[in-house]
Order: structure tokens, then C-alpha cells, then sequence
């Protein structure tokens, strides 16, 4: 009888442990860090940066993201946020384009995020995460901050 106990309780330990992994993984299944595909990518309106490095870190929920490359220019860029996937604003710093971003967890492989400025939406962005979690495709698409449309999709392969 102790050792049915013991194995029960043994096994609704690992099923928890389980299902924690699980949900802080499905916060954001993208974590890690990625590396832009210019060959796969398109930007309008162009020029197209020479490079561009994402990095997803969750922690309870929380997304600590950072953006790092070189522009059209040559210039060094990069952008900040930390946030959740529950749709309310968090800051972002370092873009000309946006100040806010609210996310908002899709399904286990799809992120959508609304970008503002100033309190207002601007551009819209869907994040896809490949069902071999290699690849890594984001779709945005409104207005930057020079008032050009904007349509980008961006291809990102993950770094190991």
C-alpha cells in the first residue's frame, strides 16, 4: 500500500514538473536565438538590413527580447522589450517606428503582436515557429514612422 502511495505521488510530481515545462515553453516556444535569412526575407520598403539577431529569454511568463544587427547603412542597431503574451502595452526602446507592443500567445507556435506609437496601433506582426522549430517567420505589416506602408517578412533561422 506505501509504495502505491509513494508511486502515485512520485508520478504526480513528474506529471506537474511536466506540465510547468510545458506551459513556460508554450509562453513562448521560440526561445533561444535567431539569425535573419536575407535570401528568404523581403522588406518593403526596402532597403533590407545586413543583418539582424533576435533573442527570445522566458522566464514565469515573462519574455525578455532583444534585436541586434548592422542597417542598410552599416550603422549598429538594436531594439528592447520585456513583456507578456497577456495583451496588455509594454515599453520598447531603441525603434523610430514604435514605442508599445502588446503580444498575444496564438496557439503553441503563433505570436501576435500590435505595435504602437503613442498609444496608437501602427503595424501588426504574426511570429510563426516552424513544427521542427528550426525556422522562425514574421510577417509585419502597417506604418512606419516616415508614413511608408510597410510589408516585411522576415526569415529567421535558429542559431545553435
Amino acid at each position: 500500500m506505501h509504495s502505491i502511495r509513494t508511486l502515485a505521488m512520485a508520478a504526480a510530481v513528474a506529471t506537474s514538473l511536466a506540465a510547468t515545462g510545458l506551459s513556460a515553453q508554450a509562453a513562448d516556444p521560440a526561445s533561444g536565438t535567431w539569425e535573419l535569412n536575407l535570401a528568404k526575407s523581403k522588406f518593403s520598403p526596402g532597403p533590407a538590413p545586413k543583418s539582424l539577431t533576435r533573442t527570445y529569454e522566458v522566464t514565469g511568463g515573462v519574455i525578455k527580447y532583444s534585436l541586434n544587427g548592422t542597417d542598410a547603412d552599416g550603422k549598429p542597431t538594436s531594439m528592447q522589450y520585456t513583456a507578456k503574451s497577456d495583451g496588455k502595452d509594454y515599453p520598447v526602446t531603441g525603434s523610430k517606428d514604435f514605442d508599445a507592443i502588446s503580444l498575444r500567445q496564438v496557439d503553441a507556435s503563433t505570436m501576435e503582436a500590435t505595435l504602437k506609437k503613442g498609444g496608437k496601433a501602427v503595424q501588426t506582426s504574426t511570429r510563426v515557429l516552424s513544427k521542427d522549430g528550426k525556422t522562425l517567420t514574421l510577417t509585419t505589416k502597417g506604418t512606419n514612422a516616415k508614413g511608408q506602408k510597410v510589408d516585411n517578412l522576415m526569415v529567421f533561422d535558429k542559431h545553435d
